[in-house]
């Protein structure tokens, strides 16, 4: 049986499919649960499977082959996109943490009522443009201030480009906007920390009471988590939402370009400096320095990228001792 595109499925996957040379036809992960997988197999699957996630890392989205029994995972088609942060760990464990797979765009949301948190949405950012999805943000709790604009030009100067939305799940208001990004059946992903009003966003799109709300402390805006396992749910129309979490830390994972590409513009002045070797401190020449004097540049935010490239390094050694353990545990079992 041909994978259900209306599921979400596209030509990229279907060519990893393909290259897998597996008879077993794939269906999509909508629920994970201590251990097993709740897949469906068509976009109308009143009755999805439950199995095993033996020996495989599977994340809600992914698309994955059943063994014929259908008793566990036998392959996980590659991944098109996954949102990935550092796994909290203890000891010798370094390990990702994928909240979804296969999206075609994440939003990331932040509540209106409380200070902008640019420093987080930078680290969001990161994450989100090495997940390979579309970034978005969308400033939700409209109702608690009187005018969100100087809040969305705030985040927007470090969003460089990337959609800068306002929304309301309780009065719905900018619902249709957002709703407009699942057209062609893609997948978009909601994620952000506890009490952004995630929860009240997501069934104002799904158009029903989907998931739990709670309520938030009056001082800082700050709630419980509501949603307490990811889920990929099915859109009114077309399309598909995976609703995660609240996420408390957000670590990064072994980058691609997402620093890069969230720092586009601090990237852009260092090729400008003088000296390819510029620290950007007090160097003669340094196209950086005089941006920041001129007010153009945040300092802010020189820091707050000096602080993510030295945890990328931080955590590439981390990975590089972690293999280097892995060999020996190898050779000694030989």
């Amino acid at each position: 049986m041909e994978p259900d595109r209306e599921l979400g499925w596209n030509d990229a996957l279907d060519a990893s499919w393909r290259a897998i040379g597996s008879p077993g036809s794939p269906g999509r992960v909508s629920r994970i649960d201590r251990g097993w997988s709740t897949v469906m197999r068509h976009a109308a699957d009143d009755a999805p499977i439950r199995i095993r996630n033996l020996f495989v890392d599977v994340a809600v989205g992914d698309w994955v082959v059943p063994s014929p029994d259908t008793e566990r995972v036998d392959h996980i088609v590659d991944r098109t996109s996954a949102f990935t942060r550092r796994a909290s760990h203890d000891g010798d464990r370094f390990e990702a943490d994928v909240l979804a797979a296969n999206i075609d765009v994440v939003f990331l949301v932040h509540a209106l009522g409380a200070p902008p948190n640019q420093r987080r949405l930078e680290r969001e950012l990161v994450l989100a443009y090495d997940s390979g999805a579309e970034p978005v943000v969308v400033l939700t709790k409209v109702d608690l201030v009187a005018d969100p604009e100087p809040t969305r030009r705030e985040l927007a100067d470090v969003a460089l480009g990337a959609p800068v939305l306002v929304a309301s799940g309780l009065e719905s208001l900018g619902i249709d906007p957002i709703r407009a990004y699942a057209s062609g059946n893609r997948t978009l992903a909601f994620l952000g920390a506890s009490g952004v009003g995630k929860s009240t966003l997501v069934n104002a799109l799904l158009a029903r009471e989907a998931m739990d709300t709670g309520e938030v402390r009056e001082g800082d805006q700050r709630g419980r988590h509501t949603t307490v396992a990811a889920q990929l749910l099915r859109l009114p129309g077309e399309g598909w939402l995976i609703d995660t979490p609240g996420v408390r830390a957000v670590s990064l994972w072994l980058s691609g370009d997402g620093i890069e590409r969230a720092f586009a513009d601090v990237f852009d002045l260092m090729d400008h400096c003088r000296f390819r070797d510029c620290k950007h401190d007090r160097e003669p020449g340094c196209a950086v320095r005089a941006a920041i004097d001129a007010g153009d540049l945040a300092p802010e935010r020189l820091a707050s990228l000096e602080r993510l490239v030295a945890e990328e390094h931080a955590l590439e050694e981390e990975q590089e001792r972690f293999e280097k353990r892995a060999d020996r545990r190898g050779h000694r079992r030989r």
